[in-house]
């Protein structure tokens, strides 16, 4: 019985650390947390993430492989859209499953589609290629009871500061709402530059929310102010004018 006792115990706990290191590979780093980075060849030569962005805004978008329709029509949408997420200072990357070579004959069969349809814009963001799932397993992406690379399907917002500000994961089946992620990059950036939050639906324009006071009481002192920017629906719920 000692015998098969020392024996179970070394397993068991190798059991365990191996167990221990595969979660940590499939982390989703959450929001406030850093970027992890990465260093890997792309459509545009070899970069260093997020290094190379110092000061940018990113955007990494994630791809379970190459050639596959709702992927393609999202860096179509994503190449008409590039010069306004680059007036919004944001780098926009695109990482997929596959290697450097599929990755130069995606983007080459892609801006041969916007040419027949009379679009002169070419892919001008790199692709990243992820054939040993490296960054995809930094990322999270890879989900533990999928034998597929399908639920690399995500959207990371991450700020100057290299921290994720926002976190989309879509099925393989559904098509990013591209405005919407941009809407997104606006409204945290807004939240930056004013200290403010944004409501539901809010647009580039609308007004913001600002923290509610601590109490009632604490609502009142702020209402007596009669701060000509700010107004409320009730006591918790206070609004700032965006002029």
């Amino acid at each position: 019985m000692k015998i098969k006792y020392t024996l179970f115990i070394p397993i068991f706990l190798l059991s365990i650390m191996l167990n221990a290191q595969a979660q940590e590979q499939n982390h989703i780093p959450m929001l406030g947390e850093s970027a992890p980075e990465f260093t890997a060849k792309s459509t545009l030569g070899t970069i260093t993430f997020p290094s190379d962005y110092l000061g940018k805004w990113k955007i990494l978008f994630s791809h379970p492989a190459d050639f596959t329709p709702v992927c393609s029509t999202e860096i179509l949408d994503l190449a008409e859209m590039q010069d306004e997420f680059k007036k919004l200072n944001a780098q926009l990357l695109v990482l997929s499953t596959d290697g450097l070579n599929s990755h130069i004959e995606w983007v080459r069969s892609l801006e041969k589609i916007q040419s027949d349809e009379g679009s002169k814009v070419g892919i001008n963001f790199p692709l990243v290629p992820d054939v040993g799932l490296e960054i995809s397993r930094k990322y999270g992406m890879i989900h533990p009871n999928m034998s597929s690379t399908q639920t690399i399907r995500g959207v990371f917002i991450i700020n100057p500061e290299n921290e994720i500000c926002a976190i989309f994961f879509y099925p393989s089946s559904t098509g990013r709402n591209l405005q919407e992620i941009k809407r997104t990059l606006l409204a945290l950036q807004e939240s930056d530059r004013y200290n403010v939050l944004t409501p539901a639906n809010w647009h580039p324009g609308d007004d913001y929310l600002i923290e509610s006071p601590a109490s009632q009481e604490e609502a009142e002192k702020l209402k007596r102010k009669n701060n000509p920017d700010l107004y409320s629906k009730d006591w918790y719920l206070w609004y700032k004018k965006n002029k």
